[in-house]
């Protein structure tokens, strides 16, 4: 299984995908306001433009987008999610994250090149993270094979990727595989960009949750190779002790 293979994922044909994208575009097209979307764009430094619907607005649109649709296939997941990033708007890649937060339970491991091929394609945190916590997070925890793939994508080029790899275990709590995440974190602890700094110190802060001395013993060790960002953000809510 070629799990992280980059080759573009196909869309499969969906009948559910094609009747939510018309649901969608009609509904969040209504919606739209260009003057509260150039402000949006300009708050997520222009990555893609907006159509301007804030999200108590948006989430209620969704939940009439899909009320009285069947439980999606993977198949549905896939082409809906590959569909959504084809249109320009970013709310419309908002709503697929959101979908496939609900149904990730009905897709497989073979699901994760899906998801990368999102994660890169228009990347910034807005939707990264979301998908690395919810999507990514969720595949690795019911197909433990898929923690190699982690640890390609915590070395990857793409510093998206390898935010990913850094947040996928989120929400992991107690379940954490913690050697697995402090070798993550001395890995990547060097990096240059603000937004792989402070990954690290985030799923460190939420890690310091479960264990606070593991991650304060950790930070002690790798003081002089992690940022000051990782550190104070890894501290932030334990202190060093």
């Amino acid at each position: 299984m070629q799990s992280n293979d980059r080759r573009r994922p196909r869309e499969p044909r969906s009948g559910l995908a094609a009747l939510l994208e018309a649901r969608l575009t009609e509904s969040y097209g209504a919606a739209a306001d260009v003057e509260r979307a150039a402000h949006m764009a300009a708050y997520m430094k222009d990555v893609a433009p907006f159509l301007g619907i804030p999200t108590p607005l948006r989430r209620e649109l969704s939940r009439a987008v899909t009320k009285d649709t069947p439980k999606p296939s993977e198949a549905d997941c896939t082409a809906l999610a590959l569909r959504c990033w084809e249109l320009p708007e970013r709310e419309y890649q908002y709503f697929a994250v959101d979908y496939l937060r609900r149904h990730v339970s009905r897709c497989s491991s073979g699901f994760l090149p899906v998801v990368r091929r999102l994660i890169v394609t228009v990347p910034w945190w807005d939707t990264v993270d979301l998908l690395a916590a919810h999507t990514v997070g969720p595949l690795v925890a019911a197909d433990p094979a898929l923690a190699a793939v982690m640890d390609e994508w915590i070395g990857d080029e793409n510093l998206w990727v390898a935010r990913t790899a850094l947040l996928h275990q989120l929400r992991y709590k107690s379940a954490t595989d913690s050697g697995r995440l402090f070798a993550y974190c001395r890995r990547q602890s060097a990096h240059p960009d603000f937004f792989i700094r402070k990954a690290i110190g985030w799923c460190l802060r939420e890690y310091a949750k479960t264990d606070p001395g593991a991650v304060r013993a950790f930070v002690a060790a790798e003081r002089e190779s992690l940022s000051p960002l990782s550190v104070r953000e890894a501290l932030k809510n334990i202190g060093a002790g």
